[in-house]
């Protein structure tokens, strides 16, 4: 019920119907009542929420791939906002609540440069994984002087060791240290290729996961 505190043109305090009346420092003033959401935690809701906060635990530990990675694709957005946005929509398996990221299908880079051919990795010495790839530098748009990125990303840390800018396309390998702490822990390993003025980059490929030795 609403009070007209000056007789019948003075100030209302309190609410008529879909109108609540109020004063601010002496002066009375009328606003329309807030609409009431019926359900704010609709089932759509909290499993677009479960999504996102899969997709992030995923992105954040590989900020720095992804800056260099999604670098082309950041107009009027962070490249941080397109990786998100590539594998939410993208990228992510499961049904509710259980969803997961599909790894062959959540790219940490997108571009047009030549991929890597024949990637494969090596786990088996402690302390580092071992990157290789088959020179295709003579192939495509690839350039023998593009760079390799390599990935080496913890989930259970919510962790990973990156190499930006490696070696050369024509090298055909190279060796990623990582900390002990990562040993018995399983990994997840990907590998993109960057121009070395940085201006291109490939589609980042997953090359699987392993032990940490």
């Amino acid at each position: 019920m609403a009070v007209i505190t000056k007789g019948i043109l003075g100030g209302i305090s309190g609410k008529v119907g879909t109108v609540v009346g109020a004063s601010w420092k002496g002066i009375d003033y009328i606003r329309s009542k807030p609409s009431s959401v019926a359900n704010p935690r609709t089932e759509g809701q909290v499993n677009q929420r479960n999504k996102f906060s899969v997709t992030l635990e995923y992105l954040q530990p590989n900020l720095g791939f992804i800056k260099l990675g999604y670098k082309g694709y950041a107009v009027q957005k962070t490249a941080f906002n397109a990786a998100m946005s590539y594998v939410l929509n993208n990228a992510i398996t499961g049904a509710a609540p259980d969803f997961e990221i599909d790894y062959n299908l959540a790219l940490l880079s997108r571009g047009s440069l030549s991929g890597a051919l024949n990637p494969d990795t090596d786990l088996s010495t402690p302390g580092q994984v071992t990157f290789t790839w088959d020179d295709n530098s003579d192939e495509g748009n690839a350039n023998v002087t593009d760079k390799a990125m390599l990935l080496v990303y913890n989930p259970s840390k919510k962790a990973s060791v990156a190499i930006l800018g490696g070696q050369d396309r024509t090298v055909g390998s190279e060796v990623v240290p990582i900390p002990a702490t990562y040993a018995g822990d399983t990994v997840e390993l990907f590998m993109a290729f960057i121009t070395a003025d940085n201006t291109q980059v490939s589609n980042s490929v997953y090359l699987g996961s392993g032990t940490a030795a």
